[in-house]
């Protein structure tokens, strides 16, 4: 097949735009990519002025799959724990594995920039901003746009149009959403989200330590902060809107955020006493789960949040969009270049899978702001990598199985329930606990090994 002759459509130059168009530009494809906003690289946020993205395997597989990993390498500081922020202000640590494994904090604008700079200047993919996407004709492939500056309209003409314009997707919505038989669901949590950006010390050095996630977990709600390059880390606080003692509601006034901060994160505000000087830097926003089915029309196909938007708590979304642009290029490999074979594949494969990611998402926000600092939890995780450190090769935690691995999500999260209950057991049949001996809690291992409950 001439690939030159095939003429490609992206409507979104997101993260997961981008990259799909690297693939599809490196493999010959005439690509155009289509945003509705203007060119960001003409305009880009300082390092902190968006949520920082946690990058983990699956994204790096996409990215290494298609040769450019090292190239963001560059732009990504390694995270290879948790460090929990208690209210007394002591901290404790929780590494992510056994083996020096780590999530990488990266620049939400910095990836972006860098993705499109390779798909354009390295594939010779041609983007054009400011284009709002009105409707796509998927049977005749025809994307119609409106530029946002000259109100020009423009329709284009090409082979196979993907939609990976977002949660609230405007290919999506005025192309899918009307057909007969399509599942949509949309659901916001109660929570919310308000960036606030750590600065650096006045040398530059960090005020916290870089290689790690920083969470200030308060049972129903947490902060959170990631590193970034010149020294500062991208906080974010989850927190309920309303009905609550801590809410945002409540948080109206300089005095009642200052307030708030010393009494509830009161190590933070020694690190930033001028935090409701920056509180109104960054909006106050929402968070959603988008829910689909199909993610095909024809010759329109959904990537990324068009197909399965999640809440941010197990840093998946970006990974799980990455991951589909790796699965949708095998699936058109593996069926020899059959684009219609290739979308039905990809979409019964991911759609099971992208609802899992979106549970574990959901079930790693009440880890994340209370089970962090619970002792019966923190016993399991401590049992868990000790059974990971003896037999690597046979038991990974859930996280591990999410952020290290591309062991399929819904896989992940069956076992993982599995596994948190065998080991809930054998705590309880050996009476394990903090003080017991490395040489007690193996000996508890083995015999699960034994017993056949894990596989050695």
């Amino acid at each position: 097949m001439e690939n030159k002759s095939k003429n490609m459509t992206v409507v979104g130059a997101g993260l997961v735009g981008s990259l799909w168009a690297v693939y599809l530009a490196k493999a010959g494809f005439n690509v155009n990519v289509f945003e509705r906003r203007s060119d960001m690289r003409l305009n880009q946020s300082a390092a902190g002025k968006s949520i920082n993205l946690a990058l983990s395997f699956r994204g790096w597989k996409a990215l290494d799959d298609i040769g450019i990993g090292d190239s963001i390498r560059e732009i990504a500081l390694p995270m290879l724990g948790r460090t929990m922020h208690h209210l007394d202000g002591s901290t404790t640590y929780q590494p992510y594995g056994n083996f020096d494994q780590a999530i990488y904090s990266v620049s939400r604008a910095a990836l972006n920039a860098k993705l499109m700079d390779i798909a354009e200047k390295t594939y010779f993919a041609n983007f054009h901003f400011d284009m709002e996407c009105i409707k796509v004709d998927a049977e005749q492939g025809v994307t119609h746009f409106v530029n946002k500056k000259s109100n020009l309209k423009l329709c284009k003409q090409s082979d196979v149009v993907f939609a990976a314009d977002g949660a609230f997707s405007a290919a999506r919505y005025n192309s899918m959403q009307k057909l007969d038989m399509f599942d949509y669901s949309q659901q916001y949590i109660q929570d919310g989200y308000r960036e606030i950006l750590l600065p650096a010390n006045p040398n530059g050095s960090y005020k916290l330590t870089k290689d790690s996630l920083h969470i200030w977990p308060r049972g129903r709600f947490m902060l959170i902060a990631l590193p970034n390059f010149d020294g500062s880390f991208t906080c974010t606080l989850f927190m309920p809107f309303k009905n609550h003692t801590h809410c945002f509601e409540n948080l109206k006034s300089k005095k009642q955020v200052n307030n708030f901060f010393k009494e509830v994160f009161p190590d933070f505000f020694e690190l930033m006493p001028q935090v409701a000087e920056a509180w109104n830097e960054h909006p106050l926003s929402s968070l959603a789960l988008i829910r689909c089915f199909p993610w095909v029309n024809k010759n329109l196909v959904l990537l990324g949040d068009a197909a399965h938007a999640t809440v941010p708590f197990f840093g998946q979304g970006m990974n799980a969009g990455f991951e589909d642009c790796s699965v949708l290029w095998e699936q058109f490999v593996d069926n020899q270049y059959d684009w219609n074979k290739a979308f039905e594949r990809y979409q019964l494969k991911r759609k099971p899978n992208t609802d899992a990611m979106q549970d574990l998402s959901l079930l790693n926000y009440v880890v994340m702001r209370d089970k962090v600092a619970d002792n019966d939890f923190l016993l399991l995780q401590k049992v868990e990598r000790r059974i990971n450190f003896l037999y690597p090769q046979h038991y990974f935690p859930l996280y591990a199985m999410v952020s290290f691995t591309n062991i399929p999500y819904k896989t992940a999260l069956v076992k993982g329930k599995e596994q948190e209950e065998l080991i809930k057991k054998c705590i309880i049949a050996h009476q394990i606990t903090h003080d017991s001996s490395l040489e007690d809690i193996d000996n508890a291992i083995h015999v699960l090994v034994e017993n056949g409950l894990i596989h050695s």
